[in-house]
């Protein structure tokens, strides 16, 4: 009888250790697809520079695990928005807009709680970087995120903070690379970046395109009498209202000192003329005294693109305009007659 049961406990004692071994195994197996599945991660963001990329990244590894339609992040110091959106057509557009309308209206307020919206359910995650607040939106249709599914969005966004404080620092490197730093314009970087494919874009579609070229009226004498401090205000004012008059498909350049290129695309002569006469007045009434008695003003000069032309020939006859503007009275347009 002693011997039954000093078996039957030998047993249990048996099966209580299988039964804690198969856990530990399962646990370990867990652990090790868990590792697997965070160097595929690292590598997926070591692979990208910047922000939009390495968010699409982060999608592509995250769909197998946590199915979802969209992915966006918002830099909110920058007001930046990366949308990544698995979907096309009609859809595509559909989510894209609902994670810009949730944005807008709840901007992160829905930090890791599920929320019903429209067709899709949506989760955010805020985050918090040297550079600023951001935040993680994943979109999907027909059901919530699950808990398990947030676990994984949280433990991963644990790995992704060193990769998006880096993508963040970048974009900033980029952008100011990009910038007049006096003025915020964009600069002669730029000008060289985009000048080309606006002029392909004119020529292949017979577009008409303008360039005015600009120079303040008695900006030296600001400087000369009233210190550089004064004549860099003077030079953000006039570009804060230069900006605030163009439209955003225009290209509006400092291209260094008191001198501006304006390029207008799909803008004949005549209505570039316009515009021209417009923001003269408006740099005229900002009543901006050189403190010679003299009012600082603008003159420019407007030349049509022709198809013969070369790029460097078509600015140089805007700066010779630009000359005849100057030598006139200053203070106006002068056009190049077609």
């Amino acid at each position: 009888m002693n011997t039954a049961l000093s078996l039957h406990g030998q047993e249990e004692v048996s099966n209580i250790n299988v039964d804690h071994l198969l856990v530990e195994l399962n646990r370990y197996r867990q652990q090790s697809e868990w590792l697997r599945q965070v160097n595929a991660l690292h590598a997926r963001l070591a692979s990208a520079t910047d922000l939009q990329g390495m968010i699409e990244g982060f999608s592509v590894w995250l769909m197998p695990q946590v199915e979802h339609d969209l992915i966006a992040y918002r830099s909110i110091a920058q007001r930046r928005l990366h949308l990544i959106c698995s979907g096309h057509g009609p859809d595509r557009r559909l989510a894209m807009e609902t994670a810009r309308e949730v944005f807008e209206k709840v901007d992160c307020q829905l930090d890791d709680t599920c929320c019903e919206w429209g067709p899709y359910f949506v989760q955010q995650w805020s985050l918090s970087f040297s550079s600023g607040q951001g935040c993680l939106m994943l979109l999907r249709r027909g059901r919530c995120i699950e808990e398990s599914e947030a676990q994984i969005l949280r433990d991963a966004l644990e790995i992704m903070e060193e990769p998006l404080q880096r993508a963040l620092d970048y974009e900033d490197l980029f952008e100011q690379a990009r910038r007049d730093m006096l003025t915020g314009l964009d600069n002669r970087r730029v000008f060289e970046e985009r000048i080309g494919p606006l002029l392909d874009t004119a020529r292949r579609y017979s577009r008409p395109i303008t360039v005015a070229s600009m120079d303040l009226d008695h900006f030296k004498q600001i400087n000369d009498t009233l210190g550089h401090a004064a004549g860099d205000n003077a030079l953000r004012l006039v570009a804060k209202t230069l900006a605030r008059m163009v439209r955003s498909s225009d290209l509006l350049v400092r291209m260094g000192g008191d001198e501006f290129l304006l390029v207008l695309p799909d803008t004949a002569l005549a209505a570039a003329k316009i515009l021209a006469e417009r923001l003269c007045l408006a740099i005229d009434s900002l009543s901006l005294n050189a403190g010679d008695g003299s009012k600082l003003g603008i003159s420019i000069g407007l030349v049509q693109w022709r198809p013969e032309w070369s790029r460097e020939e078509w600015l140089q006859r805007a700066d010779e305009v630009l000359y005849q503007a100057k030598k006139a009275g200053r203070c106006r347009v002068c056009v190049e007659e077609q």
